[in-house]
């Protein structure tokens, strides 16, 4: 291990011990991230809605949906930079980390300016386009438009954090996330409602505040691994890696472009949705917004999961243990279900005192948001399926067939669903789409981890990438199969291993086969 690697005191090796302890250990920080990140936006969305009202709760329903589109692509981005360095750290290549980091930085940060003044510019268009309510707009304009101002600051704080979770370290980000929250919770409802000598800012004070938590949050990240050591800081000889390396930023956009066209496919979708949506009327896409509250939360395991998943299997492969990678899917499927499924119980038996608090008990938008949470929610399990298959086949750059999976998913069938069953079903049309489009994500998702190409390894040189598939094969005696997925006990006792030892069987006699008629016409032409 480099020296640098050695000091960095946050960081873990993802390539030994239990699969399943070493996944908790990095996933639940990253999931008490998102949770805490969560909170604060649904705690910020219970101040606008009891506060400002109802057409205020709608305006950020609006102006969150463009800022997810913006972060998507940073998502993307990211997680290609994720993967390189955590490959790299695989590796023990130090140098490659820092490269990589300073090429990310370097790109990110001027590519968020330019977003921020032409989103800023822009706001008005975007809204309209998206068809927000006319007694949201003026709400919306303000609301979107702080947002815009403070991409910069919000972008380069979520790609250091995924970097840190490259080199396995979940945990920074936590802290920093909570201090985040703190000064966010504090700052909110004061500038909101002009508490002492602050001014009464109203839905503009909410963005503004936010904005604040998250500049003294990354202030303190970037000095907390400076002071620490950590393997992504830059000392001042090394600052030249902030000028994009050529061959690194090819490889981060030809991986990071696709996945973070993935969630801007998914933003899209539901841009189109939210349009339907307000067709309905304020109180329902009020009682939208405060559902999409809720399915944050129900969504937070599948997604800590998928970067565990990712952060886990890209360090084994740059170590060269591929034994390891159908563990770490198997244990993602796993926690998947169990915590997943954990959170619809919950929601499902809270769902009316959760939603009463962002929309007040008297809103005739609550029994609309219930019956929105009943009719969907139950899908979460199957989006979780996908993610975790995505997660481990990203981390090898395997991300075109993906980004087909969640196009198809999407388009086709979520917005085909809730199109050409609108007229038979009505509203409950765009509410049943959700589950449709994430069970089609799931099998498509299940058949490319069993049956696509994703083991060659389009990140790494083409004959070690063949050698370790190689490798991977000798292991497992497969390329893929339901035996990678299924834990031990449910696999013995599984129909599917009966078929699974016939059809190598049949595939063993039919190479043999082939083998006698090959020399059978060799000996015919001698």
């Amino acid at each position: 291990m480099s020296k640098t690697t050695a000091s960095t005191a946050k960081s873990r090796d993802l390539t030994q011990g239990s699969i399943a302890k070493t996944m908790l250990l990095f996933a639940l920080p990253t999931l008490g991230s998102s949770a805490l990140q969560s909170l604060n936006g649904s705690i910020n969305a219970v101040w606008v809605g009891r506060f400002l009202g109802e057409e205020a709760l709608a305006a950020t329903a609006n102006g969150n949906i463009l800022m997810f589109i913006l972060i998507s692509f940073v998502f993307g981005f990211g997680m290609a930079a994720t993967i390189l360095i955590g490959q790299a750290m695989g590796r023990r290549n130090d140098t490659m980390v820092k490269r990589t980091m300073g090429t990310a930085l370097g790109s990110i940060i001027p590519i968020s300016i330019l977003v921020s003044a032409i989103g800023w510019l822009f706001a008005p268009l975007l809204l309209n386009l998206l068809g927000t309510p006319a007694s949201a707009v003026e709400l919306a304009l303000t609301y979107l438009r702080m947002i815009f101002v403070a991409m910069p600051v919000t972008l380069t704080f979520t790609l250091i954090m995924m970097a840190l979770r490259g080199t396995g370290d979940s945990t920074t980000p936590l802290w920093f996330i909570i201090i985040s929250v703190i000064i966010d919770l504090i700052l909110t409802p004061v500038l909101i409602l002009g508490i002492g000598p602050f001014p009464e800012w109203g839905i503009f004070g909410s963005a503004f505040a936010t904005a604040v938590a998250n500049a003294l949050a990354l202030i303190g990240m970037i000095v907390t691994m400076y002071l620490r050591g950590s393997v992504l800081t830059l000392k001042l000889p090394e600052l030249r890696f902030l000028r994009a390396d050529r061959d690194i930023l090819k490889s981060m956009f030809s991986k990071g472009l696709p996945m973070g066209l993935q969630m801007i496919v998914i933003s899209s979708a539901a841009l189109t949705m939210l349009s339907l949506i307000n067709r309905e009327g304020v109180q329902t896409t009020a009682a939208y917004s405060a559902t999409q509250q809720l399915w944050t939360y129900v969504q937070m395991p599948a997604m800590a999961l998928s970067a565990a998943a990712s952060a886990m299997v890209a360090q084994n492969i740059g170590a060269n243990q591929w034994n390891r990678v159908a563990g770490i899917t198997r244990w993602g499927l796993i926690f998947n279900v169990i915590l997943t499924g954990a959170m619809i119980g919950v929601l499902s038996i809270f769902d009316e005192t959760i939603l009463e608090l962002f929309l007040g008990s008297d809103s005739a938008a609550v029994p609309i948001g219930r019956h929105i949470q009943l009719m969907a929610t139950w899908g979460f399990i199957f989006f979780g399926i996908a993610q975790v298959f995505f997660g481990t086949m990203r981390a090898n750059g395997y991300v075109i067939w993906p980004l087909i999976v969640m196009v198809i998913s999407m388009y086709p069938v979520r917005l085909g669903f809730a199109f050409g069953l609108y007229p038979f079903l009505g509203a409950d049309a765009l509410w049943l789409s959700f589950p449709a489009g994430m069970v089609a994500t799931a099998v498509m998702g299940a058949g490319l981890y069993l049956y696509g190409g994703w083991r060659k390894g389009k990140n790494m040189p083409a004959e070690e990438a063949a050698q370790r598939s190689e490798e991977f094969r000798a292991h497992t005696g497969t390329s893929a199969s339901f035996r990678d997925i299924l834990p031990t006990t449910v696999w013995k006792l599984s129909p599917l291993r009966r078929i699974t030892r016939l059809r190598r069987r049949l595939q063993k006699r039919l190479q043999k086969h082939r083998m006698r008629r090959k020399h059978k016409r060799s000996s015919r032409g001698l």
